[in-house]
């Protein structure tokens, strides 16, 4: 039966668990509701009402006052209304209380399915709540366990685990349960339980995170990374830039003899990183961006974002790099479409005595005697 304790229990949740006891009552009042009609009559018009500060719950009926009554369970006469208050008149709704003598072992069945459940439902979404702060984030996590290509990890919060899938590992990389990692909340969703939390060290707003987290001048936005791509286990590429004269972006990331970048390099297990200075200009920009490959020359056209880089004939497999994955992060970099040259191979462009990158903007065809000697653009 409903009494007294129970509503004592209500207050209590609202102070341990942090839950208003409105959410509970609502919940009740429909389900109670609901059981009353299952049990008494589903045609009548009927609602169960609580009153904490009473300890009661009360069933009413409601009825409409007709001339000629149809239908007995939701309609009653003027003579009957007027019996029970004389000012009734055809078409107030009469309310009336009629708590079943028995109603109380059934309202006792009904509150305690309604309350677990929405104890399960608020603590879901207290979770997911909770949870939904961590997109985007750099978390610190233990490894539980290792399952197929699957690693799940403890996030510190109730129930949660995280999921680390095998597109989202390092390449080569080994976990060891109960040790410590670092991971880039890639996405959050609720599921049939609690939410899922997919996890990821491959993506670039891992490598983002770690500099965050190294670099001050980052944090507190003196040094600006305008764009960072990334081919996890071999190489990242992250432009950099500052407001600031006196500030040199690039030597804020790598730190005191490298300590800052090194240690990034280390949580990545020895992946490659190219820090550059960010440049509104385009030639300059797509030049640092093909580091540490020497750039002699880059012509661009801006309508079409295309663009030729030319480096010395020494240089031009280290500037497209294994296959071609220094060229292909650039151009990611950039958002330009680059073409690499050796000097040799544009002689029209006489670049026997440059020794920084030009650029020159507009069509590429007066730059070649021949006009196949551009090549496809990568």
């Amino acid at each position: 039966m409903i009494n007294k304790d129970f509503f004592q229990a209500l207050n209590d949740l609202e102070v341990q668990k942090g839950i208003n006891k409105d959410f509970f009552i609502d919940a009740l009042e429909a389900a109670l509701t609901s059981a009353y009609k299952k049990n008494f009559g589903e045609a009548k018009s009927a609602a169960v009402k609580l009153n904490p500060e009473k300890n009661s719950i009360k069933v009413y009926s409601y009825k409409t006052v007709v001339e000629e009554v149809l239908d007995p369970d939701k309609e009653m006469s003027l003579v009957e209304a007027k019996a029970i208050k004389k000012s009734y008149k055809v078409g107030d709704v009469v309310q009336q209380e009629e708590t079943p003598k028995n109603f109380g072992r059934i309202a006792a069945q009904t509150a305690k399915q309604v309350v677990m459940q929405r104890l399960r439902e608020a603590e879901r979404e207290k979770i997911m709540s909770e949870v939904s702060t961590k997109q985007d984030q750099l978390l610190t996590v233990v490894v539980r366990r290792v399952e197929g290509e699957n690693v799940y990890v403890d996030l510190g919060i109730t129930q949660v685990e995280g999921v680390l899938g095998p597109k989202d590992r390092i390449p080569g990389e080994k976990y060891v349960v109960n040790g410590r990692i670092k991971v880039y909340v890639k996405q959050v969703r609720e599921s049939y339980n609690m939410p899922y939390v997919q996890l990821t060290r491959t993506n670039p707003g891992f490598v983002k995170r770690l500099f965050e987290l190294e670099v001050p001048e980052i944090q507190t936005g003196e040094v600006e990374i305008k764009s960072i791509v990334r081919e996890a286990g071999y190489r990242t590429k992250i432009a950099v830039a500052t407001s600031n004269p006196s500030l040199d972006a690039v030597g804020a990331c790598v730190g005191n003899k490298g300590m800052r970048v090194n240690a990034i390099v280390d949580e990545l297990n020895g992946e490659k990183i190219d820090i550059i200075p960010w440049s509104e200009n385009p030639a300059e920009f797509i030049a640092a961006a093909l580091s540490p490959a020497t750039v002699l020359h880059v012509s661009t056209n801006l309508l079409e974002k295309t663009s030729l880089a030319v480096v010395p004939d020494d240089k031009l497999s280290l500037a497209i790099g294994k296959s071609g994955q220094n060229v292909r992060l650039a151009a990611k970099l950039t958002n330009w479409k680059i073409d690499v040259k050796a000097k040799s191979a544009v002689p029209s462009l006489n670049l026997d005595d440059v020794e920084e990158v030009e650029e020159k903007e507009g069509e590429f065809d007066n730059l070649f005697d021949d006009e196949d000697a551009f090549g496809d653009l990568n």
